[in-house]
């Protein structure tokens, strides 16, 4: 019989040879890749092979031609966007279930960890006992709360959405400053991006109470389902947290869903010093967090945290299927004795979200959690704040710098100016792409209250205090030589 050349590969020696090569790249010692594009692109970009090169080398190739012509993302003077080179722990148990669990049910260790990892994330976030379920990340996680906000508002009104869908109009309330996943989910929902009610915000990037109290009773009497009300535990563009407790109040007081997206700053909890910022936490029907983002998961996962996970059922269950339900032991055969991992399909994620085929998510979650605790989580998150803390005390003491909103997070918002620039948002700009052409500290840029800033996000788990005094330097650095030649 003939064997598949890939079913005989040594997996041990050939993963030590792309460990040698990402060992490699992390070293950072590399310029960016675009500097060597055409060399890469030659080599990679060719026709399709009829015939196999082998095993052997396709890792040559990995090693020598990719590997190296990776992304600047995992570098640690990367603060551009919310997202961030995987731990070696993340990067080990994905190679893990890649080869051992290629899928997240059947009754197995794996299947086991996607609950055991939930409830060590639900825990460690202060969320309680909701129940999770993990997606591919923010944009599907917060798709799979407002599944479930849908769920329970029509519920109330005696009407199966999931199963029925929708025929009256519906409001989302978000604020100016919402992660606009929520615009989408809305769209993919049936809603319509449009049902969702822009509230506007404060000088501090924060849903306004007052605002969002006028538009609840504006549409009291409008025939309009009011479904969900959602507020950001950790903005994107500037790290605002809204005001969870009035917030979390209101939606109690009018019986609509509070949902709490909180992909990138729900970590920012662990920090005592700014615990409080989450008061009303615990009034949420549904909470999202990325562990790909500030826990440093490789990407791809991100969780969804609900009261009730039979909302999430009734939400997004698949109908029956002979070849799926029938190849198993049903529930009341279950409990007598199960012989073989094969007889059950262990919690049903794949009825609580949109993946039937998905990766095993949790046991990366556990991996990272088991290596360095609540306490290692904890420290990575004091010290990014701290660096976002650090670079807003430069920018409000060194003349040549102004502090455009003060750090609730690990984001920091600040400029260069200097006498005699009048265009700061250009200058700016300009300052900025040249930050990111020299390949070290690469923030990203935005507009608070319509100035346009350097906007450093510091969640990278490679990233410490040198690189946030590094980026200092540059900006200094080069803004005094654009300024000279602006002059």
């Amino acid at each position: 019989m003939q064997i598949d050349q890939a079913e005989t590969a040594n997996i041990e020696e050939l993963m030590s040879r792309i460990g040698s090569g990402l060992d490699q790249f992390l070293k950072f010692k590399h310029e960016d890749c675009w500097q060597s594009e055409a060399q890469w692109r030659a080599r990679l970009d060719v026709p399709l092979p009829m015939q196999g090169v082998g095993i052997d080398q396709v890792v040559n190739d990995l090693v020598t031609h990719v590997i190296p012509n990776g992304s600047a993302v995992p570098k640690p003077g990367f603060t551009s966007f919310i997202t961030t080179g995987a731990t070696s722990a993340s990067v080990l148990a994905s190679a893990a279930a890649g080869i051992a669990a290629p899928q997240r049910y059947h009754l197995n260790a794996f299947n086991l960890l996607e609950d055991v990892s939930l409830r060590w994330l639900a825990s460690m976030c202060h969320i309680g006992s909701m129940e999770g379920v993990y997606s591919s990340g923010g944009s599907v996680a917060n798709l799979l709360a407002l599944g479930a906000a849908r769920q329970f508002a029509f519920e109330k009104l005696g009407h199966d959405a999931g199963a029925d869908g929708v025929h009256i109009p519906v409001h989302v309330y978000a604020s100016a400053e919402s992660h606009h996943t929520i615009q989408r989910s809305a769209g993919v929902l049936g809603i319509g991006r449009r049902a969702t009610q822009v509230i506007a915000c404060d000088s501090q990037g924060r849903m306004r109470v007052d605002a969002l109290r006028d538009a609840i009773e504006k549409n009291r009497n409008s025939g309009i389902v009011q479904m969900a009300i959602v507020a950001s535990a950790g903005t994107t563009n500037t790290g605002a947290i809204d005001p969870l407790k009035e917030i979390g109040e209101i939606a109690k007081e009018n019986g609509i869903w509070f949902h709490v997206d909180g992909a990138y700053g729900l970590p920012g909890i662990l920090d005592e010093r700014i615990r409080h910022l989450y008061d009303g936490l615990e009034m949420a029907d549904s909470v999202i967090v990325d562990p790909h983002k500030w826990l440093g998961a490789s990407v791809g996962i991100a969780a969804t945290f609900v009261r009730d996970r039979q909302l999430l059922y009734r939400a997004f269950t698949q109908e029956p299927a002979d070849y799926l339900e029938g190849a198993v032991k049903q529930e009341a055969e279950v409990a007598p004795r199960i012989e073989h991992s094969l007889e059950g399909f262990g919690v049903p994620y794949y009825d609580y979200g949109v993946e039937l085929s998905s990766p095993c998510r949790g046991v990366v979650v556990w991996a990272m959690l088991r290596e360095i605790g609540v306490e290692g989580m904890t420290k990575r998150v004091k010290r990014h704040n701290d660096m976002a803390g650090y670079i807003a005390m430069a920018a409000k003491e060194h003349p040549n710098l102004e502090l455009l909103l003060e750090p609730t997070l690990s984001i920091c918002c600040f400029r260069y100016v200097a006498p005699g620039i009048d265009d700061l948002d250009s200058f700016n700009r300009q300052l900025h792409r040249r930050l990111i052409r020299e390949n070290q500290n690469m923030p990203s840029t935005t507009k608070v209250n319509g100035k346009l800033a350097l906007r450093p996000c510091f969640v990278g788990a490679r990233t410490n205090q040198a690189h946030a005094d590094a980026l200092l330097k540059d900006v200094l650095r080069i803004g005094q030589v654009l300024a000279d030649e602006w002059r």
